[in-house]
C-alpha cells in the first residue's frame, strides 16, 4: 500500500481535528502518500481530494470541527454515486482509506467494501459514545464537559430562584451525555432513551425534594421516550400545579458539537487516528480502531453497526442514590 485518504463525515465532533493530524503524519512516517477527501463521501463523488503534507494538519489538533469539513450524502447511498467515488480514488491511485465518523459512516464504509474491494479502516467520530468496539468516541469527552460547563451556571440561577429548571442535551438515540451530566453536574433526574420514564415517579420524587431542596436540575436527553425537555416539562407542570414553583427548560444543541477538544479527545483523536493507518498496512479492513482497556482494538463495521452499546447500570444507579 503506497497511498491511502481520509475523510471526516456525519455529524462533526471535537478531536477530529487531531485525528485527521495523526492520519496524515503516521501515514508519511510509514512512508505513505495521504490524500484528504473533503466533504466526506459527497467530496469522494466531486472529486474534491487533495494530497496532504506534514504541514497541512499543522496548528489543527487544538480546533474543534473538522478542517476536511462533512455532508450527509444521499447520492453515495445510490450504486451511481459508489461508482462515480470509486472511479475518482482509482484514477488517483488510493488504495486504502480511514473513516472517521459513526454509524451512518460505517455503514456507506462497509457497503463500498463489498462492492469495490477498497480496504477501510474507521475512527469512532461522535459525541453520542455509542458506538461499539471503544470505550470512548471522539468527542464525547469535550461534548459532556461543555454541557456541565452550562449546567453548572444553570444551577447558581436556579439556586437563586428556587427553580426547577429541565435541561435537554444531545442523544437522540443514546443516554451517555445525559447520563454523565448527571452525575457530574448533581442532577436529581436524568431521562434517557435507553430507559422508560416513570412521570408519575417523577412527580412524587420532585413534590418530596420541595422538603430538602428549593430547586431541582433535570438532565433530559434529547431522544427521551416521553419527548423532548419542554414536553416533558409541560407534563410535570400540569401534574404538581403548584403556581408557586417556576419551571424552566433550557436546551443546549449544538453548542456541545463545538469548542477546543479537551485532552482527553485529543489523546484519543491521536491514537485511533495512527490505530487505523496501522491497521491499514497490516492489512486490517472493514473495520473500526477504537480504544479499550486503554489498549488499541479493531472492531468489525458489522459488529459496531449492529450491537447496541449500552449503558452502565451502575451509573443509573448512583444518580438516583447522590440526588437523596
Amino acid at each position: 500500500m503506497k497511498k491511502i485518504a481520509v475523510f471526516t463525515s456525519g455529524g462533526d465532533s471535537p478531536g477530529m481535528n487531531a485525528c485527521i493530524r495523526a492520519v496524515v503524519r503516521t501515514g508519511i512516517f510509514r512512508g505513505l502518500e495521504v490524500y484528504g477527501i473533503q466533504r466526506g463521501y459527497e467530496g469522494m463523488i466531486e472529486g474534491d481530494i487533495k494530497r496532504m503534507h506534514s504541514h497541512s494538519v499543522s496548528n489543527i489538533i487544538q480546533r474543534g470541527g473538522t478542517m476536511l469539513k462533512s455532508a450527509r450524502s444521499m447520492e453515495f447511498k445510490t450504486p451511481e454515486g459508489r461508482k462515480k467515488a470509486f472511479e475518482n480514488l482509482k484514477a488517483l491511485g488510493i488504495e486504502g482509506l480511514v473513516a472517521i465518523g459513526g454509524d451512518g459512516t460505517f455503514t456507506g464504509a462497509k457497503v463500498f467494501f463489498e462492492e469495490y474491494g477498497i480496504p477501510t479502516v474507521g475512527c469512532p467520530g461522535t459525541i453520542d459514545n455509542d458506538i461499539f468496539g471503544t470505550d470512548y468516541t471522539i468527542g464525547f469527552d469535550t461534548a459532556v464537559n461543555t454541557a456541565l460547563e452550562a449546567i453548572d451556571k444553570i444551577r447558581d440561577t436556579a439556586a437563586a430562584h428556587d427553580r426547577i429548571f429541565f435541561i435537554e442535551v444531545m442523544g437522540r438515540d443514546a443516554g451517555f451525555i445525559a447520563v454523565e451530566c448527571g452525575i457530574g453536574g448533581g442532577a436529581e433526574f436524568v431521562m434517557v432513551p435507553e430507559t422508560k420514564t416513570d412521570l408519575n415517579s417523577v412527580v412524587k420524587s420532585l413534590k418530596n425534594l420541595r422538603k430538602s431542596k428549593s430547586s431541582s436540575i433535570i438532565v433530559v436527553a434529547e431522544g427521551d421516550d416521553l419527548g423532548n425537555a419542554d414536553q416533558i416539562m409541560n407534563m410535570v407542570k400540569e401534574k404538581i400545579k403548584d403556581p408557586s414553583k417556576e419551571f424552566k427548560v433550557t436546551t443546549l444543541g449544538h453548542i456541545q458539537r463545538g469548542g477546543n477538544p479537551t485532552a482527553r479527545d485529543r489523546v484519543l483523536g491521536s491514537r485511533c487516528g495512527m490505530g487505523a493507518v496501522d491497521g491499514l498496512i497490516s492489512g486490517k479492513t472493514n473495520c473500526m480502531a477504537g480504544v479499550m482497556n486503554n489498549s488499541i482494538v479493531y472492531t468489525p463495521f458489522g459488529d459496531c453497526i449492529g450491537q447496541p452499546k449500552p449503558l452502565h447500570p451502575d451509573h443509573l444507579a448512583l444518580i438516583d442514590i447522590l440526588s437523596i
